[in-house]
């Protein structure tokens, strides 16, 4: 959500930064506890009204003042926005009564907490299930929890992703066509099918923290937004019973611990910074103790997935005080293991990368030469970044310097390609005239 004020006073920029922290933070509580209230079918009118309400929030607070309980306020103006609406539908009698008794009941309670903690929880953690559920499209699960769970709006998740508004609207509407047509229950699934569900809904919160920890395309390499709002889903599934268990607690301590070096990431410009080159200061100690805590919680039992693994590899990263320090060993062999689970290219090359770590830049490159389905990776490119990389170590600089050009061909971020312009030339200096 974006707010705006006719005035421009203090006071007015105050309110507005108080609705747009409401907004994020409250936002898909609300959309989540009006869906449970009016039912699935509405989930549409739950996200009109929680938007139109923090919109009177910004119109009714600069003259009366922001409420003692804001939140209250704003979860009353969109139930009644939703009661009004709902007033006019013609099957509005069949639901009326127990419409009714539920509002009745919530609205007798104190102004303090209209809903417990528990529900609310629960509500939200009912609707990420809907999101990733299996029949919802592939491409439409994250965006779709980004629009309910997260308070994103249509721009931002365009923006995040790097497609057209029309694009992100599309899947939105497809999703909940889906939703309606395959009657997806509004419910924390239970036994088998929750273990099966639940690796959905973990997949997808994957993809949404790695979208903003490596960003596909785009001016900007890291979206932090995405990463936060990842970690925050995965914590209410984590303190949930339904999601407390190990390959919770690992994905979340992979999120943490790869959230712990973001600053460390980029320069003050923005423009990407090698593991070898980051300041380790700035790694965030308290977000890596988190992570670890995780961690050790996802030890318990003999389950293990490829999250402990990807995880356990951070945290090899997290506890080397400099780059020198690195057990290289330890992550080779978490990555001979990881292989096991994702035998992909990708998770072969960043094996080669460690193996270099330990047995030099031509072990590198043989191991790179190995990778089954290769070609799959010639338009990837973080191969020829890799190769680049190994072929400078050797002092080879014309053959680093055409990995290296291939590479930014292929590069869309712009801190990538600032930095790979940089390896280029530097090669290039190298080579003979």
């Amino acid at each position: 959500m974006t707010t705006s004020s006719t005035s421009s006073s203090p006071e007015a920029e105050r309110i507005s930064e108080v609705v747009e922290h409401l907004f994020r933070h409250e936002a898909g509580k609300m959309v989540a506890i009006l869906t449970r209230i009016f039912g699935l079918e509405h989930l549409n009118l739950a996200e009109d009204v929680v938007q139109e309400s923090l919109a009177r929030a910004l119109q009714t607070w600069p003259f009366y003042g922001v409420p003692e309980n804001p939140a209250a306020w704003l979860m009353r103006v969109s139930r009644n926005l939703a009661l009004d609406v709902l007033r006019r539908e013609k099957n509005f009698r069949d639901k009326e009564a127990s419409i009714s008794l539920l509002t009745e009941v919530q609205s007798s309670r104190s102004g303090t907490e209209t809903f417990s903690d528990q529900e609310i929880a629960d509500d939200r953690l009912r609707l990420m299930f809907v999101c990733c559920h299996p029949q919802v499209p592939g491409d439409a699960r994250v965006a779709l929890a980004l629009k309910t769970l997260g308070g994103f709006s249509v721009t931002e998740i365009a923006r995040a992703f790097l497609t057209s508004e029309a694009a992100v609207a599309k899947r939105l509407t497809r999703a909940k066509q889906k939703i309606r047509s395959a009657r997806i229950p509004f419910e924390i699934p239970a036994g088998e099918e929750l273990a099966d569900r639940l690796d959905g809904v973990l997949q997808s919160l994957y993809l949404l923290f790695n979208e903003g920890y490596k960003a596909s395309t785009g001016e900007k390499l890291i979206r932090g937004d995405l990463c936060d709002e990842a970690i925050r889903l995965t914590e209410l599934l984590a303190r949930h019973h339904c999601g407390n268990g190990a390959k919770t607690h690992a994905l979340l301590a992979l999120m943490l611990l790869n959230s712990a070096r973001l600053a460390a990431r980029v320069d003050t410009s923005g423009n990407l910074l090698r593991l070898r080159d980051q300041d380790r200061a700035q790694w965030n100690q308290a977000t890596i103790a988190r992570g670890l805590f995780h961690l050790a919680h996802s030890a318990a039992g003999d389950e293990i997935s490829e999250y402990h693994l990807q995880a356990g590899i951070a945290a090899c990263h997290c506890a080397a005080p400099d780059y020198a320090s690195t057990d290289w060993s330890q992550i080779l062999e978490l990555y001979d293991r990881l292989i096991e689970f994702d035998d992909s290219p990708v998770v072969a090359l960043n094996r080669a990368v460690a193996l270099a770590e330990i047995r030099g830049p031509q072990a590198g490159i043989e191991a790179v030469a190995a990778i089954q389905n290769l070609p799959s990776l010639e338009s990837y490119h973080l191969l020829y970044a890799v190769l680049g990389d190994f072929e400078s170590r050797l002092d080879h600089a014309a053959a680093a310097a055409a990995h290296f050009r291939k590479s930014l061909e292929l590069a869309q971020i712009k801190s990538e390609q600032i930095f790979l312009s940089q390896r280029l030339r530097s090669c290039e200096a190298q080579i003979p005239s």
